[in-house]
């Protein structure tokens, strides 16, 4: 059998991807993290066998022969945040053989995977970086789309989630550029913004309607310029259900940007407590856009709304698409590319949508 192992795979993310694999009679899953508590109450759930908890460190100097001890053929990795890691497990996977897939959302850290693309061609293992709803999905459904485009414009994207609050390490990772200057391409130039600024309201499809999105630091934004090179302006803006959380967060960007605060990340905590407080009183629903604008093969201006609507709070599942996809891929025996890269070009919305089929999530384009 093909052993999957998912680091951090009791938490947010991880607990979604484990639940998932947990069923697949061609994966042997082992759900891994620094509490093995967790890790064996979560196994217990799924009806594993106590074994199949493991308790390991992703900072773990000897990760690598924990790994090839284990037999591990594929390594998802969900323990962020991103941000400010390096490529410590993504090496130690590669010394140990297998392959690697992450949910990173970290600008830097998806874009710079290709680094290690030399030692993983030489290993013979799949490093893939940002297997998550960005880039996975969002390049997915352009790829879906750019053959109707004789030349694609511009290309807008966003994320508004629903009541159900992301991990703790999300909220550091997505406050950690509250405020903060990044660079976005804008008619055909680099232009600065700041992160959670910028605002405006986007009208999604019914029932959803208008929320209000900001401006977020993504890995798309240094990825897509240069796989979509007609494009000039790219951009994504993202947004929580509770409009006032949501200009509370704007707010505090401001002052971080004035330089009254020196940064967001203090704020994850409490914010995150609140969120889950008020739960009970914000909408279920969350989704998904991309926006593409531009010439039509018949010399006609072509523009395409594409929509993932989510109800019941299964936006978080979402973003697990991409892994759970990937390792029953490696695990029937796909042939994907050796070597490091982001994710993209590797699933198609169809595969990427796959493994969230029974779940309260439909595409509407427009």
């Amino acid at each position: 059998m093909h052993t999957v192992m998912v680091l951090g795979g009791y938490g947010f993310f991880g607990a979604r991807i484990s639940e998932s694999l947990a069923s697949d009679l061609s994966i042997r899953l082992l759900i891994a993290g620094r509490d093995l508590a967790k890790a064996s109450a979560l196994a217990a759930r799924l009806k594993l066998p106590a074994s199949q908890a493991v308790s390991l460190d992703a900072n773990d100097p000897a990760l690598a022969d924990r790994l090839a001890q284990a037999r591990v053929n594929t390594l998802i990795h969900t323990a962020g945040p991103f941000q400010a890691q390096k490529y410590m497990v993504a090496t130690a996977a590669i010394s140990a053989g297998c392959h690697y897939v992450d949910l990173a959302d970290g600008r830097d850290f998806v874009a710079g995977i290709e680094s290690l693309d030399a030692v993983a061609r030489a290993r013979g293992v799949t490093v893939v970086s940002g297997a998550s709803t960005v880039p996975a999905l969002s390049a997915a459904v352009i790829d879906r789309y750019l053959p109707q485009f004789k030349r694609l414009d511009s290309i807008e994207f966003g994320i508004s989630s629903g009541a159900r609050a992301p991990g703790m390490a999300t909220v550091r990772g997505v406050f950690s550029y509250g405020g903060k200057p990044f660079q976005e391409w804008r008619q055909g130039a680099w232009r600065t913004t700041y992160g959670w600024l910028d605002i405006r309201k986007h009208l999604f499809p019914p029932p959803l309607g208008a929320r209000w999105v900001s401006s977020c630091d993504i890995p798309d934004l240094t990825l897509f310029p240069k796989r979509y090179p007609t494009a000039r302006t790219i951009s994504f803006h993202a947004g929580f259900a509770s409009a006032l959380g949501h200009l509370v967060v704007c707010g505090l960007a401001g002052l971080v940007r004035a330089r009254l605060l020196p940064g967001l990340t203090p704020f994850a905590a409490p914010l995150s407590r609140i969120s889950h407080w008020i739960e009970p009183l914000l909408s279920d629903q969350g989704g998904m856009f991309v926006c593409l604008d531009g010439e039509g093969r018949e010399s006609n201006r072509l523009y395409v709304s594409w929509n993932l609507l989510a109800r019941q709070n299964h936006g978080p599942y979402i973003p697990c698409g991409a892994a759970i996809a990937l390792a029953r891929k490696l695990a029937n025996g796909a042939s994907l590319p050796t070597g490091a890269m982001p994710c993209m070009g590797l699933l198609t919305v169809k595969e990427f949508l796959a493994p969230l089929r029974n779940l309260d999530i439909r595409e509407v384009v427009e």
